[in-house]
């Protein structure tokens, strides 16, 4: 039962208890009131009982006295006294008045009648003394006859008393009794008012509010303190102090549930810090070193529970080769084909043993028992797959992989994205360092590996050979044939260069229609067979065009040693003053530079 309806029954049951107190409160104090009014009756008859006897023998005693002392001031107080005497009916009405009944009325009669007949031979005793007859006065006043009478008055008064005295004492003792019930009554229904006071005091202040409430006070300093730690207690009550308890309950729930929200806030706020910093780093990377060494360090912090790969896709074998790991993987291989991966034949995330079942990808090594629980997230950027990032519990006998998927989704794209710019850097400083139409490394990526290759010559004290390489001619062939033949041989020229010096030596387009040779370690003799081995080469190829056969292409080569024949600050002048003088002397020739060309140069 609520709070609320206890307190409204017990309201009620105290006013109702208090309403029926009220009228056993007056009837009492009516009784107390008959009671008073039954003595105060008594008191006004005793008084008027007493006036009449006070007349009757008064008087009788100043008719008296006036006889035996002839003092005229008796006379005169008997008269005066006579004279104020009321008729028998007259003091009957008075006595009645002050409330005696018809029967002691009845029994007062008598006395009075007793009275006025002592009266009536006063008057006519002192009648006989003023004739002077004191004989006959004294015989009316002092005769046997005369005080029978007194003493019948006397009685007749006595008797009245005593049936007064009886009627207000039955009166009185009726009305003590009857007030005393009712004062009884009232004073029952007074305690059983105070006893309901101080049952629902207990029951519902101290029982079901005061204690529960004591409870739930602890309860709330805790959870005021942020303690959500505190457990409400169970309160079964259906009432306003189980609401109380009920809406703790709540508040402590939503207080955990905040914490958790904020837990989640702060988790996630550092993870996108986190994301933020490795995307920085990312933007930041200037090769793929560097981009393995920032996925390397920051995924075991992204996803501390997680082992896995960076894969990227080599499109000529269409096959993805390990970039870098973290953690141990295990059950990945290093390298594999881009089929054997759902994520790379789909292009979006693929889990095997998610919460929905799918095809486990064939580079996985699957254990015996449960599927092994993995991520593959496509690399992908501009609709072009780049990569894989392979994910793997870290725990070999786990089942489960945890981590923020929907950060990893977006570190994927962040890598992907890191990946394409770097292959369209790679893509652009390969353009800007390589001859377009040969393909060659062009002059400006010649200036940066020369000092390269002079000081590690100098440092190693090795030679450093170099090839001057010109096309003979090659005006007449682009005014006779065209600027698209001259850009064939050209090509033709920079493959069969690109050919000779693969296993060793760097080829280059110098400029126009030249060409240069860097061979490390070659010796002179050597320097010169390769160039010779060059210059057959190009002579051997036949080259046509729209045109027609363009005929045979030959070329002029210089060829120089440092330090044999100059130093390294020379070694490129040295070698084209060597190429002059092979034009000089008639072309399609190899010329080894003497010490003049190195003085030439200068």
């Amino acid at each position: 039962m609520r709070l609320a309806t206890i307190t409204n029954w017990a309201y009620g049951a105290t006013v109702v208890l208090t309403i029926a107190s009220s009228p056993t409160m007056l009837l009492a104090s009516n009784a107390q009131q008959r009671e008073r009014e039954a003595v105060e009756q008594r008191y006004r008859l005793d008084q008027a009982t007493t006036m009449l006897g006070d007349d009757i023998f008064a008087m009788s005693d100043r008719a008296r006295q006036y006889l035996n002392t002839r003092d005229a001031t008796y006379l005169v107080g008997y008269r005066a006294e006579a004279a104020a005497l009321k008729s028998v009916e007259g003091r009957i009405a008075h006595i009645g008045d002050a409330g005696a009944s018809e029967g002691e009325l009845a029994a007062l009669a008598e006395a009075i009648k007793l009275a006025d007949l002592l009266h009536d031979e006063q008057r006519a005793a002192l009648t006989a003394h003023e004739k002077g007859d004191d004989v006959r006065a004294r015989q009316l006043l002092f005769g046997p006859e005369y005080e029978r009478q007194l003493d019948r008055a006397e009685m007749d008064l006595k008797r009245f008393r005593d049936r007064l005295d009886t009627r207000i004492e039955r009166q009185v003792a009726n009305a003590a009794d009857l007030s005393q019930l009712w004062k009884r009554i009232s004073e029952v229904v007074l305690a059983l008012t105070a006893l309901l006071v101080l049952c629902v005091l207990y029951f519902v202040f101290k029982q079901r509010v005061l204690h529960p409430v004591v409870k739930l006070s602890d309860v709330v300093n805790r959870l005021a303190k942020q303690d959500f730690d505190a457990e409400p207690p169970e309160i079964g009550q259906i009432d306003e102090i189980g609401d109380m308890a009920q809406a703790i309950r709540i508040f402590r729930e939503n207080g955990l549930e905040r914490l958790r929200l904020e837990a989640e806030r702060d988790a996630d706020r550092s993870m996108r810090d986190l994301l933020s910093r490795m995307t920085q780093r990312l933007q930041g990377c200037d090769s793929m070193d560097d981009l393995k060494e920032v996925v390397g360090r920051f995924m075991p912090e992204i996803a501390p529970g997680l082992a896995g790969r960076l894969y990227l896709l080599e499109r000529r074998r269409n096959m993805v080769v390990e970039a870098c790991h973290w953690l141990e993987p295990v059950h990945s291989r290093p390298e594999f084909s881009a089929l054997s991966c759902w994520a790379l034949r789909r292009g979006v995330p693929h889990r095997p043993a998610g919460a929905s079942i799918d095809v486990p990808c064939d580079h996985v090594e699957r254990p015996q028992g449960a599927p092994l629980d993995t991520l593959c997230l496509p690399l992908i950027a501009q609709r072009e797959t780049l990569g894989l990032l392979y994910l793997e519990p870290k725990d070999a006998q786990g089942d489960s992989l945890t981590g923020p998927e929907i950060y990893l989704d977006i570190l994927a794209e962040n890598i992907g994205l890191a990946v394409a710019n770097l292959q369209l850097r790679e893509t652009l400083r390969e353009m800007a360092l390589a001859d377009p139409l040969t393909g060659l490394p062009n002059r400006r990526q010649l200036d940066q590996l020369l000092e390269v290759q002079l000081a590690q010559a100098e440092r190693l004290g090795r030679d450093l050979g170099c090839l001057m390489v010109d096309v003979d001619h090659f005006k007449r062939f682009n005014d006779v044939h065209g600027h698209d033949a001259g850009d064939t041989i050209l090509r033709e020229v920079g493959r069969v260069l690109a050919t000779s010096t693969r296993e060793a030596g760097l080829a280059f387009r110098y400029g126009g229609e030249e060409f240069m040779v860097l061979l490390p370690g070659f010796s002179a003799d050597q320097a010169s067979v390769r160039a010779e081995e060059i210059r057959q080469r190009i002579a051997d190829l036949q080259l046509g065009s729209e045109a027609g056969n363009l005929g045979p292409v030959t070329v002029s080569i210089g060829v120089a040693i440092t330090p044999l024949h100059c130093p390294p600050d020379r070694l490129v002048r040295t070698a084209d003053a060597a190429l002059l003088r092979a034009k000089a002397m008639g072309r399609d020739r190899v010329e080894i530079a003497q010490q003049r060309d190195s003085f030439a140069a200068v």
